[in-house]
């Protein structure tokens, strides 16, 4: 109790002074003290006595950033990411030279979908900093969220030149290649994400479906199966695996890998899209197999419970439907493709 009558006591000296004198120093002096309480405050976790503290510092210098800073990581810590975005905007404002504050702020716009917002605040950011990864890498993952793969590849090009270490940014610098069609390109771009760690499944995926682009199936299933290899419960491993055999017209190992894919996630609409042509044509070749018939009609149905949006599969239910028959060329026509 004594302390915090203390604490008053001298803010409030600080405060008259100020009123006094109209010194800007002192306003700062005080300021930058409610600063450091509330500082105190929030690393005990007195999430509102720390933000007051932070109110009344930019009451008593409305020039200081800091304030306003603190507020912004406050309220990106508890979810409020509205006033979190005006704190660091009113932060900016006052020091356009903030690096940390513009890098927040986009970070925020990007989480919150608004990646126009998103790409201003990392422009600035790198304005300030241009050798900064992070940001140079961020900013290529708004351009690519929204659909500019050129930009994106530019910015994934200029961050790995900033950092070749990291394999992420291969990584991200082959996707935005595969996105516009430059298929070498990115299959070289996975490969050196691979060279910096070959332990990466997921980029042997996307290696692969780059090579089904290319329709180069031998070599997209190597990929694939060492995938599943290095992680037997990814189910996005085991769908393309399914859709290369498929491909390969392996129709018993593709049935496998497709069910394995559906073990693992339940809720993949190409899986089923693919299981549902096989069972069809097999049921096809031997119409005595009524289940095979059934089967094949229900992973369909599956197939368009969670992703309605597939006028192929509602043609193929439509066509198949109890009464009818077509030749397996038609079913061949699809089979959950990932590309």
């Amino acid at each position: 109790m004594a302390r915090k009558s203390r604490n008053t006591l001298i803010v409030a000296a600080l405060m008259t002074l100020t009123s006094l004198t109209g010194c800007q120093p002192i306003a700062r002096m005080a300021a930058d003290y409610r600063v450091r309480q509330g500082d105190r405050k929030a690393e005990t976790n007195h999430i509102q006595a720390a933000l007051r503290e932070f109110e009344r510092a930019a009451d008593l210098d409305p020039k200081l950033a800091t304030p306003y800073s603190r507020m912004g990581e406050i309220y990106r810590k508890i979810g409020d990411y509205e006033k979190a975005i005006s704190s660091f905007v009113e932060a900016i404002r006052r020091d356009p030279f903030s690096f940390d504050d513009a890098l927040s702020l986009a970070q925020i716009y990007y989480f919150r979908h608004r990646l126009g917002e998103a790409v201003q605040a990392y422009l600035h950011a790198l304005d300030l900093k241009p050798g900064d990864f992070e940001a140079r890498l961020n900013l290529g993952v708004c351009y690519q969220t929204m659909g500019d793969h050129a930009q994106a590849a530019e910015c994934f090009r200029k961050a790995i030149d900033l950092d070749p270490t990291k394999p992420f940014a291969y990584v991200n610098l082959g996707v935005a290649y595969s996105a516009e069609g430059k298929y070498y390109e990115a299959i070289r771009t996975y490969k050196d994400a691979l060279e910096h760690d070959a332990n990466q499944p997921l980029v042997l995926v996307n290696l692969a479906n780059t090579y089904l682009k290319q329709d180069r199936l031998g070599i997209a299933r190597q990929s694939l199966e060492q995938a599943v290899r290095l992680e037997p419960e990814m189910a996005a491993a085991h769908e393309a695996l399914g859709y290369c055999q498929f491909r390969q017209k392996d129709y018993d190992a593709a049935t496998e890998s497709y069910q394995k894919a559906l073990i693992e996630d339940p809720r993949l609409p190409r899986s089923h899209a693919g299981l549902g042509s096989i069972f069809m044509m097999q049921y096809l070749n031997d119409s005595s197999r009524k289940d095979l018939h059934d089967r094949a009609l229900e992973h369909w149905h599956r197939s368009l419970e969670l992703e309605p949006d597939q006028p192929r599969i509602r043609q193929l239910i439509a066509k198949y439907q109890p009464g009818k028959r077509e030749s397996t060329d038609e079913v061949l026509l699809t089979g959950a493709g990932n590309d």
